[in-house]
Parts: structure tokens; C-alpha cells; sequence
């Protein structure tokens, strides 16, 4: 089977983790995964990525010349695209641009007029119902007729689909996997001594984005809350991440009294997160739901996935997390979860976790079997192998 994945979030060799398995579960599987040659993320990382080609056995990535570098659903490529699709005559095609990119009907249409009667697969997150205009309408009309599966990271965005009229095969998954390797549960003596957690102090943790639909004064209210109704209890609330609401979250935990118990760290590198991770007696996502984003064709935002629940579950780290979109799907029933921006309702969480070691080491144990069985690079490349071989023999 020859498996063609299309998509700029894989200039990022360690992104490319589960598809790399992939290539490995049987030895018939070739995976070839295009990227633009250049690629601008925005964001902290403004400049321009030259991408480089790479393989590694059966599994290689191939930079293809591009128009447009920091637009993926404008992204589409050149000529060398229609050399790459006749030498590898993939039978499967994934591009992961969403249900409205220009890309993917580029690669509808090479399929269908070069005969090579591939799958046509399709990945979004997107997960917030929109209305369409002409000519968009009729791009991703064209794309959803000539799907033959799509992958979405999350249920709802799977709804969204069933809503615009798509009836064929979903698949509900993320883009990317947890690396057990990395994120796995390792005692940090050296690092509690180094940022002053005592042994007896239990560690509240968030890790992403300082921004207001992560819910962060949410978490800065019920901790508030928790160090008022328990007074005698030791813990430190520790924030890793950057944005426009540091200030504000300094200055809320600082008129609650409690600004000595809080450690924010804005400059971590990526691979040392695995490391504070495993400072958390929980980690917490308390993401909510706005109307403040926008896009030239929706409005709102809801947390998609939440990928960093699957990072502390793997490390054997307790989770919490709001009902914001697809958070509650990815905890199951291995964490705690509360109504979205209640901080009430986190505070007793926190506080349930934290009185009651009995509920946090069952939590523990929970969500690392559910990472392990459902999260993992390997398992999420047996769940998308099983998906194409069932389109095949359809």
C-alpha cells in the first residue's frame, strides 16, 4: 500500500512520529508525506522554514514547491507534485488542510485525471459550525463529493461534517501522537530543588498558551477559592507558557495573597516540558468557549483537543479539564472533568485530588492506560491503518 500525506504541519520532523510507525507495521506499507519547501508558521516563529528531504526505511518526506507559505487552506503546489504522483502512484491520499482548502482539490482533480484511482481522505479540526459563500461553498462541495473517508481530531468536528452534508466514512483521532519515550513518569528532585517546590507541596500545572479561552483566570479564581477554604494546605500553582495574559494573571493571584505560591516559567524549551510535567500532582486544562475568534468564515472557538492531557497522562500525571469541545472525549473517564469557566466547581476538583491521594492515583493509573491504549504514535498508526484498509476493500 502506498500512502500519500500531504501537509505543512510536517516540517516539523518529530510531527511526523506516527506516520513514520506507520511505515512500519507491515512490510508492503510505503508512506511518502509532501511539505511545502517553504513555510512560514507565524507566531513566536516568524521567519520563513526551508524544508529538507528525508527518509528513513519505507517512510520519507518530500518538499514540493509551493504557492502560498503561511495559508493552508490557500497552500497548493507545483509541477514537480504531478512528477512525484506518477512515480509513486499512491493508493491512498490524505491531505491534512481542512474541508475548504484549494490544496486538496488539487489533489482530487491530479487523481482523477491521471487515473491513479486513489482514496481521496481529508483531516480538520475544525469543530465550529459555518456558513458559506460562493465560490468557497462550491470548493469544499467539490472536496466532500469526491471524499471517500475523512480523519477528524475531534467528535464535534465530525458532527460539523455529518451537517454540511458529508454521509461517507469519519474517523475520530488526532493529527499526532504521544511519545511514551519522552512523556512517561520520572521523578525531578533536582528541579523541584531548583525552582523551590517542597516535597510536601502539591503542584497545580497548566502548560499552553497564556490567552483568555484557555480559561486561566478561571484557574487563577478557584485557586484563590482552594487557598481560602484550605488554608493549612501546601501547594504551588505552576503556569509554563507565554501570552497577552500574563499580567493579568500576576496581578489576580497577587491580590488573592497567594502570589508567592506561584511559579510562571515562559521560556521552556520543547523537549524539557516532559520534565515540569512530571513536577504536577495534576495538570489542568480548564479551556472555554468564545465568540471572540473569527475567521473569514466562522465565529467562536472551542478547545479542539487538547493535546497536552494526553502528554501528562502518559506521565502517569492526575488530569482535570473543562467540557470545552473535545476535552471530556479525550479524558474518558481517567480524569475529573468541570462545567467550563466554574470556578467553584475546579476549586473542589483540585481540592478532591489533592485530599483524597486514593482518587488521584486511581486517575493516574487511568490515564496512562487510556494513553497508552488509544494515544500513542503506534496505536493512532493501527487505527489509521485499519481505516485505509477498510476503504480499500470498499
Amino acid at each position: 500500500m502506498n500512502i500519500l500525506i500531504v501537509s505543512h504541519t510536517y516540517i516539523v520532523d518529530l510531527n511526523c512520529e506516527k506516520f513514520k510507525t506507520l511505515a512500519g507495521l507491515a512490510p508492503d506499507l510505503n508512506v511518502t508525506i509532501v511539505v511545502p519547501k517553504r513555510w512560514r508558521p507565524g507566531g513566536v516563529q516568524n521567519k520563513t522554514i526551508a524544508t529538507r528531504p528525508w527518509q528513513e526505511g519505507s517512510f520519507r518526506v518530500v518538499p514540493i514547491s509551493n504557492f502560498s507559505e503561511n495559508n493552508q487552506g490557500l497552500l497548493c503546489f507545483g509541477q514537480d507534485l504531478i512528477d512525484l504522483l506518477k512515480s509513486f502512484r499512491p493508493d491512498i491520499i490524505q491531505v491534512e488542510q481542512g474541508a475548504k482548502s484549494v490544496g486538496y482539490a488539487q489533489l482530487i482533480t491530479l487523481n482523477r485525471m491521471m487515473g491513479l484511482k486513489a482514496k481521496n481522505l481529508f483531516f480538520t479540526w475544525w469543530n465550529i459550525p459555518y456558513e458559506l459563500k460562493f465560490p468557497i461553498a462550491a470548493l469544499e462541495a467539490y472536496n466532500l463529493r469526491h471524499s471517500h473517508g475523512i480523519v477528524s481530531g475531534n467528535q464535534d468536528g465530525a458532527d460539523v461534517l455529518r451537517q454540511r452534508g458529508y454521509s461517507g466514512p469519519i474517523r475520530v483521532m488526532p493529527q499526532l501522537g504521544v511519545d511514551e519515550s519522552l512523556f512517561r513518569p520520572q521523578a525531578q528532585p533536582e528541579l523541584m530543588t531548583q525552582l523551590g517546590i517542597q516535597p510536601d507541596e502539591f503542584v497545580v500545572g497548566f502548560v499552553g498558551r497564556f490567552v483568555e479561552e484557555k480559561g486561566l483566570l478561571t484557574l487563577c479564581d478557584a485557586i484563590a477559592q482552594l487557598a481560602q477554604q484550605y488554608p493549612d494546605q501546601r501547594w504551588k500553582l505552576l503556569l509554563l507558557g507565554r501570552g497577552p495574559l500574563k499580567e493579568q494573571i500576576q496581578q489576580r493571584v497577587n491580590a488573592a495573597g497567594i502570589g508567592d505560591r506561584l511559579i510562571l516559567l515562559e521560556s521552556v524549551p520543547h523537549d524539557a516540558v516532559p520534565r515540569y510535567i512530571n513536577l504536577m500532582n495534576t495538570l489542568i486544562l480548564p479551556s472555554q468557549t468564545t465568540e471572540n475568534f473569527k475567521t473569514l468564515t466562522s465565529v467562536g472557538w472551542k478547545e479542539q483537543f487538547g493535546h497536552v492531557l494526553i502528554e501528562a497522562m502518559a506521565s502517569q500525571v492526575p488530569v482535570i479539564g473543562s467540557d470545552s469541545g473535545e476535552i471530556p472525549h479525550v479524558i474518558g473517564d481517567s480524569g475529573l472533568i468541570f462545567p467550563e469557566g466554574n470556578a467553584v466547581a475546579l476549586k473542589d476538583c483540585i481540592a478532591q485530588l489533592m485530599l483524597q491521594p486514593e482518587v488521584a492515583i486511581d486517575c493516574s493509573k487511568r490515564g496512562y492506560t487510556r494513553a497508552m491504549e488509544c494515544y500513542t504514535n503506534r496505536a493512532l498508526a493501527q487505527q489509521q491503518l485499519a481505516f485505509y484498509e477498510e476503504l480499500l476493500a470498499n
